[in-house]
């Protein structure tokens, strides 16, 4: 294996765990029973919408670096 496969699979790695987790730490349009209670708490004092918006834009930079690592990997492997 040669040493810049080596780096790109593990940029793949690091970034197939950080897609995972950015995505599991976005709150959902539908928070399901706890939606129902704090709804009304989220129309008094608003919703936490800054860190909703970073997670979001750092979910697409980690996506598409994902997907990058993905094609490089895939013309290593042929």
């Amino acid at each position: 294996m040669k040493l810049i496969e080596l780096v790109v699979l593990v940029v793949h790695v690091i970034m197939a765990l950080a897609i995972i987790a950015t995505i599991l730490l976005q709150s959902g349009r539908v928070a399901g029973l706890s939606g129902l209670v704090s709804g009304g708490a989220e129309q008094i004092f608003g919703k936490r919408k800054g860190m909703d918006e970073a997670l979001a834009r750092y979910t697409i930079v980690v996506a598409v670096i994902f997907g990058a690592t993905s094609v490089i990997l895939s013309r290593y492997h042929v």
